[in-house]
């Protein structure tokens, strides 16, 4: 049952970033500007993860509260001040590149493996897990 519980948490948790995933692959959302305002990386071995931070400003002007951050950013991809055209989603914290993104693979992969977790106990595996702890032999698959 542990299993199965934590199968039904990761497809929620793939499910709440559905729609925003699909949303920048196709390149829809609210379109505006992205305001670049500071950049933040981390090291890791052999690899920089960094991440500009700024303002979005829809085309119909209204300004989207806080600091936001623009997906697959790098770190010479901006200076500070500099405006670009991105679009927002509804995803937290986040606006994309005219380009979009591909992290829908990320998320579909995400659901797929809670749908594996939640399937699991009733898989061949499982049935003999289930069978022995009744008393009963089985044959092996």
């Amino acid at each position: 049952m542990t299993v199965m519980a934590a199968g039904v948490v990761v497809m929620f948790l793939a499910l709440q970033h559905l729609g925003p995933a699909l949303a920048a692959a196709g390149g829809r959302g609210t379109p505006g500007t992205f305001t670049a305002e500071r950049v933040a990386c981390i090291q890791h071995p052999g690899h920089e993860q960094c991440s500009w931070f700024g303002r979005f400003r829809a085309d119909t002007g209204e300004a989207r509260q806080g600091q936001v951050a623009f997906y697959g950013s790098e770190r010479n991809m901006f200076t500070p001040g500099e405006t670009v055209r991105a679009f927002d989603t509804g995803r937290s914290g986040h606006v994309y590149g005219p380009g979009g993104s591909n992290e829908w693979v990320a998320v579909a992969l995400l659901f797929v493996a809670g749908l594996g977790l939640v399937t699991w106990p009733f898989g061949p595996r499982g049935r003999r897990r289930e069978a022995a702890a009744a008393g009963k032999a089985t044959p092996r698959d």
